[in-house]
């Protein structure tokens, strides 16, 4: 007789990543919060936005390795969630992809449109768009604005967790924590 494996848990890599997205997600947040609270003028205020595009653009480049590896089986939620609440589930995921994916190519393309460069690390990104201060306005509206609903969407996706696991008391939390 042969037996069916069942996978339990996220592989190391998934987990790895979720965690690492979350860490560097704190750093964007913390990045652009403290500069927020500092003077202007202050010294450290092009360092803390030189860590949150640091950190942003780590996001967008780890998301896509994030993509793949969804293409690997997932472990089942037990016992398994109403129709509703697996497309509710969905759609939060696409809306977190899409957070992202498209606030760091929005911020990617503000300082193109304001004619500052992308530098990360050693090397300098390529301009996507011609240098227009009408559109780097536009892009940062929308990069700020997407940053702020990320506040929610992480938000609701970390109490979504809590609750299955402490509510509902199905493993949808466990499967992305290592065993014990």
């Amino acid at each position: 007789m042969t037996e069916h494996l069942v996978i339990q848990r996220y592989t190391k890599l998934s987990m790895t990543l979720h965690w690492l997205m979350l860490a560097l997600f704190v750093g964007v947040y913390a990045c652009i919060e403290i500069k927020g609270l500092l003077p202007r003028g202050h010294a450290l205020k092009g360092v803390l936005l030189g860590g949150h595009a640091l950190f942003g653009i780590g996001i967008f480049l780890l998301v896509w390795l994030r993509l793949l590896g969804r293409l690997a089986p997932r472990p089942a939620i037990l016992p398994r969630p109403p129709a509703w609440q697996t497309a509710v589930a969905h759609l939060m995921h696409l809306a977190l992809y899409g957070l992202m994916i498209v606030t760091p190519l929005l911020a990617w393309l503000m300082l193109n449109a304001a004619g500052k460069p992308v530098p990360y690390f050693e090397f300098a990104l390529p301009s996507l768009v011609a240098v227009d201060p009408d559109q780097a306005k536009q892009f940062k509206h929308w990069h700020e604005w997407l940053g702020s609903a990320g506040y929610w969407l992480i938000g609701l996706h970390a109490f979504a967790g809590l609750f299955h696991h402490y509510w509902v008391r199905d493993n949808t939390l466990v499967r992305m924590l290592p065993k014990r």
